[in-house]
Formats: C-alpha cells, structure tokens, sequence
C-alpha cells in the first residue's frame, strides 16, 4: 500500500520535502493526484461601514482607485455619484452604503471601485474598502448570512465562516438586475 506522507512531516527534512513536492506536482500534471483534494472557493472581500462582505471573484471585473474627476448626472438619485472615464469607458459609479440607505460612504484614500463584470448594465461600485482574494474551503460555506446592520439582506447568498469570522456573500448581479437599481431617476 501507497502511504502520501504528510508535508508537515517533512519540515524538518528538507530534500525529502521537495521530492514530495515534485511527486505531487508531476502527478497533478499527469491527472493522477492521489488523495482527496478539498474544493476552494475564492471571492473579493470588501467592507462597507464596520461591516465585511466577499463577492464572487468572478462578478469583479477590477478593483480601481476613486477616479478623481467624475461627471454628476442630473437628476438622477443621489446614490448614483456620477459617470467617470475609466480607461476610455464611461462608468456609473453607484455609492452601494447610500443605495442601502445606511449614509453616505467616506471618501477617503481606501476607498475602492468594483467593476462589476456584467455583459449588460456596467457600474462601479464605491466601498469603503477592498480587502483583496479571500479563500474559502467548500466546507465553510453556511446557507444563511447572518444579520447585517447594512441592509442588504436580499442581495446576500449564504456566508463562509471561519473563526471567529462571518463573511456574507454579496450577489452584485443581483443588486445591479434589481428594479431599485434599475431606476436611478429622482422622484
């Protein structure tokens, strides 16, 4: 029987270590990988107020600095900040705390812009901060997220718990298809 030892194991030899190391990369190569490799979840985590949130890495186009010129748009809500020429394109830059009604985001050195990675409504969404890929095992993943003081609950889809930390995750695709979204118009 074929025993994979453990790479802790092999911390304190060195060589041995790297021809596990070498095994393994030559047999992941091949389609052989031996044993049980656990499926990974990896999101963009992001804050708005005192509050933590991840997104499917794959609704986020980038991660952008505020632009520092943007263009208002007349009477549309006050959530929409403005459009801003990025690289050539025209963004609507939504302010996502103002659109939850929970106030106006600060602007200050950490804030971001998600551009949001939709095929039919483009929108960058400012957060008070982004907080880079966040890896989460299969296994972490609860059906219900917990109460937010952001109220958002019905673009969140489930949480990814690791303690002592919650993290909802956040449907930008939701947000940006909803009818609220939708009509930016002021009354």
């Amino acid at each position: 029987m074929n025993t994979t030892p453990e790479l802790s194991s092999l911390v304190e030899q060195p060589f041995e270590l790297l021809k596990e190391l070498e095994r393994r990369s030559r047999a992941a190569i091949a389609g052989k990988v031996t044993g049980e490799i656990p499926e990974e979840w990896t999101g963009i985590g992001f804050r708005i107020g005192q509050e933590f949130f991840v997104a499917n890495r794959d609704q986020v186009r980038e991660v952008l600095m505020l632009p520092e010129s943007m263009t208002r748009v007349p009477g549309a809500k006050r959530w929409l900040m403005g459009i801003a020429n990025l690289r050539g394109h025209l963004l609507p830059l939504i302010d996502l705390k103002m659109f939850l009604g929970s106030g106006r985001t600060s602007l200050r050195r950490v804030t971001r812009v998600i551009s949001i990675n939709h095929r039919e409504v483009p929108a960058g969404i400012v957060v008070d901060e982004v907080q880079g890929f966040r890896r989460f095992m299969n296994s972490e993943y609860v059906d219900k997220a917990p109460q937010t003081a952001v109220r958002c609950d019905r673009y969140l889809h489930g949480a990814y718990e690791r303690d002592p930390d919650t993290w909802p995750v956040f449907n930008f695709y939701d947000l940006l298809e909803s009818s609220t979204f939708l009509q930016a118009v002021a009354e």
